[in-house]
C-alpha cells in the first residue's frame, strides 16, 4: 500500500515523500502462518531535512523464527523541554537532531509459545541547537549534548499466544529485553544498559468487540546516559497526547487499555485510556502519574490480515498556565 507523504510547519517549511507497507505470508498454506510485514518511508523538505526508514517484521514458516530490522537515516528539528517529569512549555528549546541507526533482533521458538532472542544495534546521533541560550545550553545536568555513538548487543525472552500479530483479538504477549552497551568508543560515550518489559492481553468481548490492556518499562542505568537515550514519554502507540520527549528521564512507566469495535470487514472505532510517568532512580511517586484519553477510527485496507490505517485523537493533562496536551495521528497498524 503506498502512501503519499506532504505537510507544513514553520520549522521543516514543505515536507513531501512516500511510504510504502508491503505485507505476505512466507507459507501461505498455513493459515497459522503470522504475516511478515515490511514498510518504508522516504521524505524530504525544503528547508535542508530528510527521513529515510526500513523496517521489516519477518515470520518465517510455523512461525519457528522472528526476525526485526530496522535501518534509519534522520534529520529533522524537535522541540526540547529539559529533563524530568515536570518540564514546562516555557523551555521549550528547538534542536536539529542528526542520527544513524541499524538494529536487528532475531527470536527462535524453543517451547511452545515461548521466543529466546538475539539483538545487535548501532545507533548515532548529533544535535544542533537552534535558539542558543535556552535549556539545552543552561542546563548543566544535561549529559552529551553535542551527541555520539552507541553499540549495543542484547537477549530477549517473549511468551507469545496472540491469535494475530497485527489485529490480536485473543491472547497475551509478554516480552523481557536487556541491551548492554560496552565500552566501545570510549571517552564520553555511554556505558551502561537498557531493559524493556512490554505485556499486552487480549479478550474477545463478542464478535465485534475486543478489549486489549497494555503495560511497559524502560529503565536506562549507566553512569551519566545522554539525554538523547532516555526513555521519553508521548507517541503514537502509547500515551497519546503528549509530544514525544516532552517528559524524558531514566526510567519510565505507562499502561493503557483500549476497546475497539470492529463495525464490519473494513470500518472500526476505539476508545482508549491510560496513564504514565517519567522518573530518576528513587523518584517513583504515585502522584506523577499523568493521563491519557481518546478516541479514534479505523480502515482495514487488508482484510485478512487485519491491517489498518487508524486516525486518533489523544487528550493528556492541563498544566498550569499551559493549554491542555493534545495530539492527532494518522498511522498505520494498531497501537499495540
Amino acid at each position: 500500500m503506498p502512501v503519499p507523504i506532504f505537510r507544513y510547519s514553520q520549522e521543516i517549511g514543505i515536507e513531501f515523500g512516500a511510504g510504502l507497507l508491503y505485507s505476505t505470508y512466507l507459507d501461505k498454506k498455513d493459515l497459522n502462518n503470522r504475516s511478515s510485514n515490511f514498510s518504508g518511508i522516504v521524505s524530504a523538505s525544503t528547508k535542508g531535512q530528510y527521513n529515510v526508514s526500513l523496517k521489516s517484521d519477518i515470520w518465517t514458516k510455523k512461525n519457528k523464527h522472528h526476525y526485526i530490522t530496522e535501518v534509519r537515516f534522520k534529520r529533522m528539528p524537535f522541540d526540547f523541554y529539559g529533563i524530568g517529569n515536570e518540564t514546562l512549555e516555557a523551555d521549550k528549546d528547538r534542536l536539529v537532531q542528526g542520527s544513524v541507526k541499524v538494529a536487528v533482533e532475531a527470536e527462535k521458538r524453543f517451547w511452545p509459545n515461548m521466543y529466546t532472542g538475539f539483538s545487535v544495534g548501532f545507533e548515532n546521533y548529533h544535535f544542533t541547537d537552534k535558539e542558543t541560550g535556552g535549556i539545552f545550553t543552561t542546563d548543566q545536568t544535561i549529559h552529551h549534548k553535542i551527541g555520539g555513538s552507541v553499540v549495543y548487543a542484547g537477549i530477549s525472552q517473549t511468551y507469545d499466544t496472540r491469535n494475530s500479530n497485527n489485529y490480536t483479538t485473543k491472547g497475551l504477549m509478554a516480552k523481557v529485553t536487556l541491551q548492554y552497551a560496552p565500552d566501545f568508543w570510549g571517552g564520553e560515550n555511554f556505558t551502561g544498559a537498557l531493559i524493556k518489559a512490554n505485556v499486552r492481553n487480549f479478550w474477545s468481548l463478542s464478535p465485534k468487540f475486543v478489549i486489549g490492556v497494555n503495560g511497559l518499562f524502560h529503565t536506562l542505568q549507566g553512569n551519566n546516559p545522554p539525554f538523547y537515550l532516555l526513555p521519553q514519554m508521548g507517541n503514537d502507540e502509547m500515551m497519546r497526547g503528549y509530544y514525544t520527549g516532552r517528559y524524558r528521564d531514566r526510567n519510565l512507566l505507562a499502561a493503557q487499555a483500549e476497546l475497539r469495535y470492529r463495525y464490519n470487514n473494513r470500518f472500526g472505532a476505539v476508545i482508549f485510556g491510560g496513564t504514565g510517568q517519567v522518573f530518576e532512580n528513587g523518584g517513583f511517586a504515585a502522584k506523577n502519574f499523568k493521563p491519557s484519553y481518546g478516541a479514534g477510527g479505523r480502515y482495514f485496507f487488508d482484510p485478512e490480515k487485519g491491517l489498518s490505517v487508524r486516525l486518533d485523537y489523544g487528550i493528556g493533562e492541563k498544566r498550569a498556565n499551559e493549554k491542555r496536551q493534545t495530539g492527532f495521528y494518522i498511522s498505520l497498524a494498531e497501537a499495540f
